[in-house]
């Protein structure tokens, strides 16, 4: 596989290049919906899928683009927690030592329905019961970690993860408080980049325009990185005042389940192997767009071999904006003949047979 951070390794760095925690989902996926479910009527799907989900979105998509993930999490001991667990764990090589199963808990699930281009997800699950917490005290050495923010909560481990070390990236989910005050990103000021969706990036500046609100949120964070749909990205480097605005490319998109945890995956890549800011973003970009066209949140994340066929086929014909192609020359640069088994193990209707 290839080591997209080979250049950057030294002796005595921290086994782990990235570390997170979070809850793990049993996702099932259906497609090919022509609109919303209506209430009282049975809606038939042309496409399923099963994968983990949850953490697993993001902790799958760093795997896969090569670098070394460790995951704390709670699993069930039920068959979706074994599922999932197993996935992870020999499937894509993710470290689950720091991992644990509950025995008696049921494994979360989510229902995500794909159509007209977005989802819609219907979720159960409890949370993990004490003392079996789904991460330890202490987080270990690691280049980085990813933290997804709660409003109006505090995760301690993150200030524990900087003292180590780390690079801390956030994201943050929707606020369904409705109050989206920034006092509830207080843990900011521990983070190296932050990297929300453009509603929520403007509703908590209490600005108009999303690039306006990356450069209001630059002056919290180093990073301040704002995802703009269909439009691209755009970010502002706080410390040097760079900015960077990349065009999204053209795909035709499946499922969109978990292409934002592939995208904080991409873009946390590049800042670890030390890439220009418009790389990082560029990459980020494309991991994400390259997910939309498979089935389910972790298992559509691409890896190296996927991104180098897409780089050739894009070089080839002329279905991209030329001078948008223009943005990844840098591809050339990294990528290999090949870096991982094809085909890459994916999302399938259910989450076992029978032997034979």
């Amino acid at each position: 596989m290839l080591d997209p951070l080979e250049a950057v390794r030294r002796p005595g760095d921290p086994g782990c290049d990235v570390y997170l925690t979070g809850s793990v989902f049993l996702d099932i996926i259906f497609t090919g919906l022509d609109s919303a479910p209506v209430r009282g009527t049975e809606s038939w799907a042309r496409g399923m899928g099963s994968s983990p989900g949850g953490v697993a979105n993001m902790a799958t998509a760093l795997a896969r683009l090569g670098l070394r993930t460790s995951l704390a999490a709670a699993f069930g001991d039920d068959m979706y927690g074994d599922y999932c667990r197993d996935a992870l764990d020999r499937g894509e090589g993710i470290d689950l030592s720091l991992s644990r199963t509950v025995r008696g808990w049921h494994s979360p699930v989510t229902v995500s329905m794909a159509y007209e281009g977005e989802r819609t997800m219907v979720s159960h699950g409890h949370e993990a019961p004490p003392p079996e917490e789904p991460a330890p005290s202490c987080p270990p050495p690691a280049r980085a970690a990813i933290a997804s923010l709660v409003p109006g909560s505090r995760e301690e481990w993150v200030t524990q993860a900087v003292g180590h070390g780390s690079m801390v990236f956030a994201d943050v989910g929707w606020d369904d408080t409705g109050r989206w005050d920034p006092a509830d990103l207080a843990d900011l000021e521990h983070c190296e980049a932050f990297l929300p969706n453009a509603a929520e990036a403007m509703r908590y500046t209490r600005t108009e325009c999303p690039r306006a609100a990356a450069r209001a949120l630059a002056d919290r964070v180093p990073l301040a990185v704002v995802t703009l749909g269909a439009e691209g990205a755009y970010a502002v480097d706080g410390r040097t005042g760079e900015t960077a605005e990349v065009p999204a490319i053209a795909v035709e998109a499946l499922d969109p389940t978990g292409a934002g945890d592939v995208f904080v995956a991409g873009f946390v890549t590049g800042t670890l192997a030390q890439w220009p800011l418009a790389d990082r973003l560029a990459f980020a970009g494309l991991s994400a767009a390259l997910s939309v066209q498979e089935f389910g949140g972790s298992l559509s994340a691409p890896g190296w071999v996927e991104i180098a066929a897409w780089w050739q086929h894009a070089k080839s014909y002329d279905d991209q904006n030329p001078s948008a192609l223009r943005r990844y020359a840098f591809l050339d640069r990294i990528l290999p003949a090949a870096a991982r088994p094809w085909p890459l193990r994916r999302a399938v209707p259910t989450i076992g047979f029978r032997q034979a």
